[in-house]
């Protein structure tokens, strides 16, 4: 890059070659701002001289790029195109050298981490974004790009493009509109000594993820009559069979036998989280089982809730991706929950 510095009053006329920041901090609460002053590609003019020199613009960088190069603008539109995979999209120009990709849909964020990572070792391109397995709705600011520097070698931003496989970095996966069957065991609810106060909760959480309920079923602390309900849910048409209680070692605790009696394969018991450490997760043939402990009628947020995404975006639970939810696994049970935007299940 050919590059000068003249004295600001000396650059009436000339052309800026990129956006400049300006941030104002007022005594009056509300009067602080942090926006472009002055957008790349601004003819500056006399009156403009004071407001520069505010911004402690007290020379103006004069540019010449070369054929090999590219200005910070140009790399964010290479970088966020090679970024955006299916479900994201790219809206608008850059500002201050950034750009931002958005989920063109709501679903659950996927991030290509290794190759994010590889990406962010080069050094002069970058990309922040969301954590993986985020839920997020169509609009929301999943990622951003820009070159760290204000031009760069050509060959530095096409490298970065080249990292970023053909279905992109980013992506959003639609969610599938499951239709669940819901078991309620124990015989303190099959028995109508106790209300059950699971239904609700689930119909509610099945509800705000695009998800129904087909069929509800109440079984007592029996193995045999346990796996009918859950073939009848399947008869009924559930793709999606949620068993709720039964989860512990009590004698009494039977549901995991009558889920294994129903067909269960792959079953996953146990998990690294807290709460939910006596979480269940299997298939009988490909519909997926899921059985909740006790802690999802009384924890807002459980394993169940960082799951039933991954589980309605087609993925195949295993015990490997189980024990990796250790990391991030335990929930800090904040007074006000702000779910998904905190560490849990991240």
């Amino acid at each position: 890059m050919a590059a000068k510095t003249i004295p600001v009053e000396q650059a009436i006329g000339m052309v800026l070659p990129h956006d400049m920041t300006e941030v104002r901090t007022t005594p009056k609460e509300g009067d602080s701002f942090k926006g472009v002053a002055f957008r790349k590609g601004h003819i500056i003019r006399r009156e403009d001289i004071d407001h520069l020199k505010r911004l402690g613009k007290d020379h103006i960088y004069v540019l010449s790029l070369e054929d090999d190069e590219v200005h910070e603008n140009e790399a964010a539109r290479i970088l966020a195109k090679a970024l955006a995979g299916e479900g994201v999209e790219v809206k608008g120009q850059p500002t201050e050298g950034k750009l931002t990709l958005t989920a063109a849909r709501d679903g659950l964020l996927k991030i290509n981490i290794g190759q994010l990572y590889s990406l962010n070792l080069l050094g002069d391109v970058m990309c922040s974004t969301l954590h993986n397995n985020t839920p997020v709705t169509k609009g929301t600011k999943v990622a951003a790009t820009r070159l760290i520097t204000l031009t760069a070698k050509r060959n530095i931003v096409d490298n970065a493009a080249k990292i970023c496989p053909a279905e992109g970095i980013v992506s959003v996966t639609a969610l599938n509109q499951a239709k669940a069957g819901l078991i309620i065991t124990g015989n303190e609810v099959f028995e109508g000594r106790i209300q059950d106060k699971f239904e609700p909760v689930l119909r509610r959480k099945l509800a705000g993820i695009g998800s129904s309920v087909v069929r509800v079923a109440f079984a007592p602390d029996d193995i045999d009559q346990i796996a009918a309900e859950i073939q009848q849910c399947l008869d009924a048409g559930a793709d999606l069979i949620i068993t709720s209680g039964g989860m512990s070692v009590d004698p009494d605790d039977v549901t995991r036998m009558g889920i294994a009696k129903a067909g269960a394969r792959d079953t996953v018991y146990g998990s690294p989280v807290l709460p939910g450490a006596m979480f269940l997760v299997g298939y009988i043939g490909d519909v997926p089982v899921m059985g909740l402990p006790a802690c999802g009628m009384f924890h807002k947020i459980t394993i169940f809730d960082i799951l039933l995404p991954r589980v309605l975006a087609g993925e195949a639970i295993t015990r490997a991706d189980i024990a990796r939810m250790g990391h991030g696994g335990l929930c800090s049970n904040c007074t006000v929950c702000s779910y998904p935007v905190c560490h849990f299940g991240k």
